[in-house]
């Protein structure tokens, strides 16, 4: 009799693919014992105590490694389940004769993608948002994004959702214990109390709200676009940038057809900054896409850098006067060949990197603007702005629903908006503050 999958051992190489000085396999499940048993053919390590281990093929009995191992006991776990760490030499041939013959043990099987943090959050290990600041921090780049995954990760976001959502299910329950034992002898006040702690709660997620995206951003990346007529310089202040040729220079106008986009970092903050192309009247059907798509990415982003050619300045290009707002930015490129060199905008130089401090300076700064977030955690993700937007909606219905009733629903759709941020939605909790709090059948 097979057992059911979600009972089965899982195990995959947790440091990466590649050649390495030292592979980690990580075995977690009931058969993890079992497993190890069988590869060193000795009993299990103490938990949490390193051990030498040479690790044998199950089926010819040929010698793999010689490892260490670690074991660490359910429930003090990642997984909260037995969990198994196989050090091992890092060479590709190790790595598949480790993966082939944990492949050839009964009960024990590949991992697959997240299944060992699935598992976790199952066993109560950690939250959803813990869970995505897991993968976060496993795909941070900078030391602000580094910060603020490991904030989350530590369960700070959770924290306070899980607030929220326990004054969420005490005031339910006062409400309901109002109107379904309003014979029984209950402290006065309950509707009163309810209301003010809703309109608390209400207030809260509001102001969390309220954040200008800090935290997604932060996540995702500020996105830059550079726009501006063809021949000003664009592509030439990219590479100044990145400070790498990565999009081709050409005195010929209209070289750039497409999006070319540069991540880059400044004092610890992601920035993706697009060059696009020249944006001018055209009858060429390709250069005409290009336009259309610069436009495009200039109408996404979160800051424009628009750059004027200094050579013909003071003219404007009167397509790029139309895109500009105040999320832009305004440099006049080519400053060597400047004639009117009076303006209210930055003059820099591509070609020279005269005024490029001064750019870098301001952009830092419009990061630091729009990335830097509060003390407390910060919002991270759609789902969670949209959950919180639900459980808003539902506490405003509250406030003007005209039956008791209606009202106690209200509640509850606003518990589960929260319950669905941090994966944990139980109506029965209700039920047992109701009995705690109330005594009633006493």
């Amino acid at each position: 009799m097979s057992i059911p999958e979600v009972d089965q051992t899982i195990f995959a190489l947790a440091s990466g693919s590649g050649k390495a000085g030292i592979a980690v396999f990580r075995i977690s499940g009931r058969s993890a014992i079992k497993a190890y048993k069988i590869l060193s053919k000795k009993s299990v390590p103490k938990p949490r105590c390193a051990v030498r281990a040479r690790l044998f093929d199950p089926t010819s009995k040929e010698v793999l490694d010689d490892g260490l191992a670690i074991y660490f006991a359910a429930p003090a776990s990642f997984t909260g389940e037995d969990v198994i760490e196989l050090h091992v030499h890092g060479g590709r041939a190790v790595v598949a004769g480790m993966t082939a013959a944990l492949n050839l043990i009964q009960d024990v099987r590949l991992a697959e993608a997240g299944e060992f943090t699935r598992r976790a959050f199952d066993n109560d290990k950690l939250d959803l948002t813990a869970a995505e600041g897991l993968a976060d921090l496993i795909n941070a780049e900078t030391a602000a994004q580094r910060r603020q995954a490991q904030r989350q990760l530590r369960g700070d976001l959770g924290v306070i959702y899980d607030s929220w959502r326990s004054r969420l299910l005490e005031a339910i329950a006062l409400f309901e214990a109002e109107i379904d034992f309003s014979d029984e002898d209950l402290p006065p006040g309950l509707k009163e109390r309810v209301a003010e702690q809703v309109a608390g709660i209400n207030k809260e997620i509001t102001e969390h709200l309220d954040d200008n995206g800090h935290g997604q951003v932060l996540r995702d990346g500020l996105h830059i676009a550079i726009i501006g007529p063809p021949n000003a310089g664009k592509s030439s202040l990219l590479n100044r940038l990145s400070k790498r040729d990565v999009a081709i220079v050409s005195e010929k106008a209209g070289t750039t057809r497409d999006v070319i986009e540069v991540y880059l970092e400044l004092d610890g903050y992601p920035v993706i900054i697009a060059d696009t192309a020249g944006l001018q009247e055209s009858g060429d059907a390709i250069e005409l896409e290009g336009i259309r798509r610069a436009e495009e990415r200039a109408s996404q982003s979160d800051l424009k850098l628009v750059v004027f050619d200094g050579a013909v300045w003071p003219e404007k290009d009167a397509k790029t006067l139309e895109l500009i707002d105040e999320n832009t930015f305004v440099v006049i490129n080519k400053s060597d060949l400047i004639k009117q060199t009076k303006t209210d905008y930055l003059a820099i130089s591509s070609k020279t990197g005269d005024g490029l401090k001064s750019l870098l300076d301001i952009l830092k700064k419009e990061v630091l603007e729009r990335c830097n977030v509060s003390a407390s955690p910060a919002l991270t993700r759609t789902r969670h702005r949209s959950a919180l937007g639900d459980c808003c909606d539902s506490l405003q219905r509250f406030q003007i629903a005209p039956e008791a009733e209606l009202k106690a629903e209200d509640l509850r759709l606003a518990a589960r908006a929260l319950g669905r941020i941090t994966g944990r939605v139980d109506v029965e909790e209700v039920l047992d503050i109701i009995f705690s709090e109330f005594c009633i059948g006493k």
